[in-house]
């Protein structure tokens, strides 16, 4: 049966993870498969262009797999790449902005928005155009952390320097009286209690990977495609990463608090 296809989730790197730990929450009976790109981590600094064609080696490399819908767990790829890919998929295909934002403008009471991201992400306006596409009068105030990434691939994110990172970068959020703040990185998470303790218990974060799991859901049963226990009681996983599949491992498993992630090395070739 179709429903037994699994869903496929691509990003640059470990922070889609971050999607998959709650997609293996929210819909346990379907399977999923992964592939980061570490070897080319991060997306967020890199032409638009280049953003692209790497987002489609990673969905042909998925496409192969027999997947049943695509979801891109990357910021930037979905600010760039998205529509593009939609189009020309005749799969479900998603993206992380519209999610985030529509939970963004739902928990902000003073509609004064936060965005943080890569400088990808930032550069396109993305999450600033579907913010005010949902709430035309709200303040958004962006901020490009390009540092943020490379402390969760090289998973420092526990450490005294990711704190001390994340105070210096988030400072000129201070004082905008902010009440929402939207982690525009999938990979932000993983940095989620240091971003909270600096800008404080008062502002919402919203997580715009596990916003996008409800969408996913919602999408599976709209084209009929969700997979019961019935179709298939043992859900199969597997993870792909262009880089070091130990390091992967590391985090894949501290993330998802799993111990039996083991990934398999992949070359997408275009290096």
């Amino acid at each position: 049966m179709t429903n037994n296809r699994p869903i496929g989730f691509i990003d640059s790197g470990v922070g889609g993870l971050t999607v998959v730990k709650e997609a293996i929450k929210q819909l346990p009976n379907e399977s999923i498969l992964y592939l980061g790109d570490t070897a080319r981590c991060p997306y967020g600094p890199r032409p638009a262009e280049q953003v692209i064609a790497y987002t489609w080696q990673m969905t042909r490399f998925l496409l192969e797999k027999n997947i049943k819908m695509l979801v891109i767990a990357c910021n930037t790829a979905t600010a760039v790449a998205l529509e593009e890919i939609k189009e020309k998929l005749a799969i479900p295909v998603i993206g992380v902005i519209l999610p985030g934002s529509r939970a963004a403008v739902k928990a902000s009471k003073n509609q004064r928005i936060g965005v943080i991201g890569t400088n990808g992400t930032i550069k396109s306006d993305s999450y600033k155009r579907a913010l005010h596409g949902k709430a035309p009068h709200a303040s958004v105030v962006s901020l490009a952390c390009p540092k943020f990434v490379p402390i969760v691939e090289s998973k420092q994110y526990h450490s005294s320097v990711a704190k001390k990172i994340v105070a210096e970068t988030l400072r000129p959020l201070k004082n905008k009286r902010l009440d929402t703040v939207i982690l525009g990185c999938t990979h932000y998470p993983l940095l989620r209690p240091l971003i909270q303790n600096e800008l404080g218990a008062h502002i919402q974060l919203i997580d715009s990977g596990a916003e996008t799991v409800g969408e996913v859901s919602t999408l599976l049963d709209y084209f009929s495609i969700a997979a019961t226990s019935q179709d298939d009681p043992h859900p199969q996983h597997a993870f792909f990463t262009t880089g070091s599949p130990k390091i992967f491992d590391e985090i894949a498993n501290d993330w998802l608090d799993l111990d039996t992630i083991s990934s398999i090395h992949t070359d997408l070739g275009g290096f």
